[in-house]
């Protein structure tokens, strides 16, 4: 493996952060990589996106993510070099000579994120992680410029490692498995930001017996348990936070907005910042993606609450003001009932192609062997005392219990005047209590009887 070395900073720089104390810098090309222009961006591009619309602390940034997980990897790297280095070729342990390059990849294996990542990416066609690897690599980009100074090579190892193409599983697995230095800082961060215990599980303990072993990282059999947490926790996180459904639905809203925006901009009455305009035309380069940032969004937004377009109109007040769709959630049988209740919503003058979203959100905490995917091969493993390995769900029941099970649900979201109960009576009164017939508890519910006078 090659040997990729820094400069040593004159003194060690420390940042306070309220998820892991301090982060440590020591090497100069860190220092730049934080410094440049690409990396500060992150500074202006929420880590939660709307979900800060339930949680109202959870306004943290990228920014702190991508330093947290390159702090996490560096005390991986310090445990490794102390209890587990390498002592001859093929042994398994750890060569610290791949310290530089799994630091750097963890700061930077979020760096291709722009504002409302995945609703971003789906209207206009980016790939945050191919754009990560092109910011990394692009020679005019001042992150390349300072990953060039360790050697000409570092900027495409750096990206093949977050590229999961890099020849060496521990390198790879510490920022991109299922118990990485990523996982493991979101999972902590999100819960400090969003004010729940979900989340928090025994990270000094899970530090203290994680370990290398020739295919990759597995964690020592005195330390199942703490592992076993982070599961849980995970899950957790997922079904109390990520999938809240208020926060689904203004990401519903902010799809739709976005759509409506572009549909309206192709009809060439809609007035839009130059940044923004580059993606709506659909001509766009990195140097314009890099451009872009929650901020510049925003502005979009509130120059569009008074567009001419009323539904653009009121998507935007809905988003800026935190006026949420409602919701209930569906299964198979009841997906039969979706066109009756959009002709009802339709009725009620709103378009049930901007007002009524299906929106699923299915997460699987563990699984022991998958085969494609992000996290294609990346089962957890315990190392028993003889040295053999065990798949984490053959220990413990409680994951075995989550393994290869899919958690959450599947919404139908709809404008929350449908269940308007005013005192006064309202000229769609009608509509809203036939609408309401089906909607019980927060579920969609057949009506049987009905059913059978048709």
């Amino acid at each position: 493996m090659p040997r990729f070395q820094s400069k040593k900073l004159p003194a060690e720089v420390v940042l306070r952060d309220p998820v892991h104390g301090y982060i440590h810098i020591e090497d100069q090309v860190v220092l730049d990589i934080l410094q440049s222009k690409e990396f500060q961006r992150m500074r202006r591009i929420k880590q939660l996106g709307p979900i800060s619309f339930v949680f109202d602390g959870a306004t943290h940034t990228r920014f702190e993510h991508n330093l947290g997980v390159y702090e996490l990897t560096r005390r991986i790297c310090d445990i490794f070099a102390k209890k587990y280095p390498s002592l001859c070729p093929g042994d398994g342990l750890w060569d610290d000579d791949n310290r530089l390059l799994v630091e750097c990849a963890g700061l930077l294996h979020d760096i291709g994120h722009g504002p409302y990542s995945h609703t971003f990416e789906h209207l206009f066609g980016t790939n945050h992680e191919k754009l990560g690897q092109k910011i990394i690599t692009d020679p005019y980009t001042e992150i390349n410029q300072a990953l060039r100074q360790v050697t000409p090579n570092f900027p495409e190892a750096v990206a093949s490692v977050i590229a999961k193409t890099y020849p060496n599983a521990q390198v790879v697995k510490m920022i991109s498995s299922q118990a990485d230095a990523d996982r493991m800082d979101y999972l902590q961060r999100d819960a400090y930001f969003t004010g729940v215990t979900y989340g928090q599980f025994d990270l000094s303990r899970i530090l203290r017996v994680i370990r290398p072993y020739s295919d990759g990282i597995c964690f020592t059999d005195n330390g199942m348990h703490a592992v076993e947490d982070y599961i849980v926790s995970r899950y957790q996180m997922y079904q109390q936070v990520y999938f809240h459904p208020v926060g689904r639905s203004m990401e519903v809203i902010l799809h739709h907005l976005l759509q409506r925006a572009k549909d309206v901009y192709e009809q060439g009455t809609l007035p839009v910042t130059p940044r923004l305009a580059k993606f709506l035309d659909g001509n766009w380069t990195l140097e314009d993606y890099l451009k872009l940032d929650d901020g510049v969004m925003e502005t979009n937004f509130s120059m569009w609450t008074e567009a001419n377009d009323p539904i653009l109109s009121d998507l935007c007040k809905r988003y800026l003001y935190r006026k949420p769709l409602a919701s209930v959630k569906i299964n198979e049988e009841t997906k039969n009932l979706l066109p009756k209740l959009k002709d009802l919503i339709k009725q009620a003058g709103f378009d049930p192609d901007y007002y009524t979203d299906i929106n699923s959100a299915f997460d699987e905490p563990y699984d022991a062997y998958k085969p494609t995917g992000k996290n294609a091969n990346s089962q957890i493993e315990i190392m028993q005392d003889d040295g053999s390995l065990i798949e984490l769900s053959e220990l413990s029941p409680l994951v075995r219990a989550l393994n290869g099970t899919f958690q959450g649900d599947e919404r139908f979201f709809f404008p929350r005047t449908m269940l308007s109960n005013d005192d006064e009576p309202q000229i769609f009164d009608p509509l809203y209590q036939e609408f309401q017939k089906y909607v019980r508890n927060g579920e969609l519910r057949y009506l049987r009887r009905h059913n059978k006078k048709k």
